[in-house]
């Protein structure tokens, strides 16, 4: 096999809100490179940094629909609590994923969790859009709370770190999300040292954000809270962290090679299902909560 070869290296282009309480950069689709035919399967990556919330009420985004994708949300510190019109709802704590498949259509909210928006403290978390094919669009919702606990672990060498797979495989381990769109999540923690190899199709979209910490990838320095693309050439890489206490979300995903028609909260497969999104919306089809 051949290594991977790398496309670029960005940093956080910018803030802006979601909600009241979600300070977020967006890469993916905002950043030159990173649109959603170029990062297909993945339309949209808003990264919450690393932040300090201040007590006080509950905060973050109420209802507000989705439909023709999966929302993931990775939490690396902090609580957030969702509910939707399907009667799901749950917490998720640091180290924790909430996968949702918005699909045919649903309404949620996003706060912070009620303890912990009272007593404040360190808050950072990221959230990928996945796109789901035009023949899954219509499937009913889904909700899936992984604890952190319940997530694939592969152990490196001589203890220096371990591999969580959320999603996809890692060295014959296994994660617990399920998904009609193929596509990995792993979060990577290691050592000041340890190397982490990986080898994906090359025709995958393949990037990965340095939560904290700092990592070499074949030979470039990436440091913390930037974004890696590789380019869909080669299949190997390595990780190797030049910080302690490094932390990297690594996603892979085998582009659906269909049209994207998005907007707002709504992403489609063709113009008229999009108009028919925001028309089911008006007359209350996604229910409520």
């Amino acid at each position: 096999m051949e290594k991977k070869q790398i496309d670029f290296v960005t940093h956080p282009q910018g803030v802006h809100m979601v909600g009241d309480g979600f300070r977020v950069h967006n890469f993916i689709p905002q950043v030159d490179g990173l649109g959603r035919y170029d990062m297909d399967p993945f339309i949209l990556l808003d990264y919450n940094a690393l932040m300090h919330v201040e007590p006080g009420g509950q905060r973050g985004v109420g209802p507000h629909p989705h439909r023709g994708f999966s929302t993931v949300t990775v939490a690396y510190h902090g609580s957030v609590a969702h509910r939707d019109s399907k009667g799901n709802h749950g917490v998720i704590h640091a180290g924790d994923v909430q996968w949702m498949t918005a699909a045919g259509g649903v309404l949620h909210e996003e706060l912070f969790e009620k303890e912990f928006a009272s007593r404040g403290g360190d808050f950072q978390m990221v959230q990928l859009w996945v796109n789901l094919p035009a023949s899954h669009k219509a499937d009913a919702p889904s909700y899936q709370a992984i604890r952190h606990e319940d997530m694939g672990f592969y152990a490196l060498p001589g203890g220096k770190g371990v591999v969580e797979v959320i999603s996809g495989e890692y060295k014959g381990v296994s994660g617990p999300a399920k998904s009609v769109t193929d596509v990995s999540l792993f979060n990577a923690r290691i050592g000041k040292g340890a190397v982490a190899d990986f080898a994906f199709p090359k025709e995958n979209t393949t990037a990965l954000l340095v939560i904290s910490g700092a990592v070499e990838v074949n030979g470039v320095d990436v440091p913390q809270d930037n974004l890696l693309k590789f380019k869909r050439k080669g299949e190997e890489f390595n990780v190797v962290a030049t910080e302690d206490d490094t932390v990297v979300l690594l996603f892979f995903g085998k582009p659906l090679n269909e049209p994207i028609y998005g907007m707002g909260p709504f992403v489609m497969s063709n113009h008229e299902d999009l108009v028919k999104a925001f028309r089911d919306f008006g007359n209350g089809k996604f229910g409520e909560i």
